[in-house]
């Protein structure tokens, strides 16, 4: 089941990424321009995508408590893992490629490949999808800081205005009273056209990796050692510092399985984003999110061999 869902997406993912490919080989679209798509994406899209997930449940005082818990366990581990790889690689920082590697070891594609492995794994429980979104909103809060800082070697992206004022904590303020006072605003030009712009996220993210890889040689992407490094690092070691963790915490069966599934998904496309608005290690980026995202046909199915381990 996980390697039919897995080749799926990955299906899907070559259907949306090849328009961008074309068009950029075809010289409609310059290299140079591939940026303001990833500004597009990540100022209005993934912002429209916070408020759409946090309208797709009702509150509960049970469901917001476990979010929040949810919420700690993802900064936790990605903290974690971030702080790790900091440590492996900073010596070799002045090559972006390094740092990079950083990032991409530690942020897991928790949205494209995440939902639809929920979906069909724990059929049982919607409010996987739910801790999905709220996995997702901690990526971005550490994306616009730590991993900005990483990415441009530059610390001036480490300080609350970052951090507070960020698209995906703007939006965050729209959702949560909209949540707490259980206001839908679906069915309206207002309403549709916000979940309309949520939904473009996964298309126009992979457009994006489209245009990027028609800008690198293919040799590049598959004789770096570096390359197979961090899919070992994110797509293996990952998912069993995540076992680990939620091994022994005292909460809820599924809500342990959600969490190590988002941990055994491949490298998230959100990093060649990042690198595109700040102009740093774009061909990186975008070799580790196909590496990984063809690979994890092989790591998701193995990776949830172990999934028996969860009580």
């Amino acid at each position: 089941m996980e390697l039919l869902i897995t080749v799926t997406t990955v299906g899907v993912m070559l259907l949306y990424s090849a328009p961008g490919f074309a068009l950029v080989k075809a010289k409609k679209i310059q290299p140079s321009s591939i940026s303001a798509f990833a500004t597009v994406l990540m100022y209005i899209c993934q912002s429209c995508l916070v408020v759409y997930s946090f309208q797709k449940v009702t509150y509960t005082r049970a469901l917001f408590i476990n979010m929040v818990i949810f919420f700690v366990l993802a900064v936790a581990i990605q903290g974690v893992l971030l702080g790790t790889y900091y440590l492996l690689f900073r010596k070799k920082y002045n090559n972006v490629r390094y740092r990079i590697a950083t990032i991409a070891g530690a942020f897991g594609n928790c949205a494209f490949m995440g939902v639809p492995l929920l979906e069909h794994l724990l059929p049982h429980y919607p409010t996987a999808v739910v801790f999905s979104a709220v996995y997702s909103i901690s990526m971005n809060l550490l994306g616009w800081t730590i991993a900005s800082a990483v990415i441009a070697n530059d610390k001036k992206y480490i300080k609350p205005k970052n951090f507070f004022l960020n698209p995906s904590m703007i939006a965050l303020y729209i959702a949560l009273p909209l949540f707490f006072t259980h206001t839908y605003i679906g069915g309206n030009v207002f309403g549709d056209a916000v979940f309309l712009l949520a939904k473009m996220t996964t298309p126009l993210c992979m457009l994006i990796m489209g245009m990027r890889l028609a800008c690198v040689p293919l040799k590049k992407i598959v004789k770096s050692r570096l390359n197979y490094l961090v899919l070992f690092l994110k797509q293996l070691v990952m998912p069993l510092f995540g076992l680990l963790v939620v091994f022994f915490l005292p909460i809820e069966t599924d809500m342990k399985m959600t969490f190590y599934i988002i941990c055994c998904c491949p490298i998230a496309s959100v990093v060649l984003n990042y690198s595109e608005m700040i102009g740093a290690g774009q061909d990186m980026a975008a070799n580790l999110v196909l590496l990984g995202t063809f690979s994890s046909i092989i790591t998701i199915p193995v990776m949830m061999t172990l999934s028996g381990l969860i009580k």
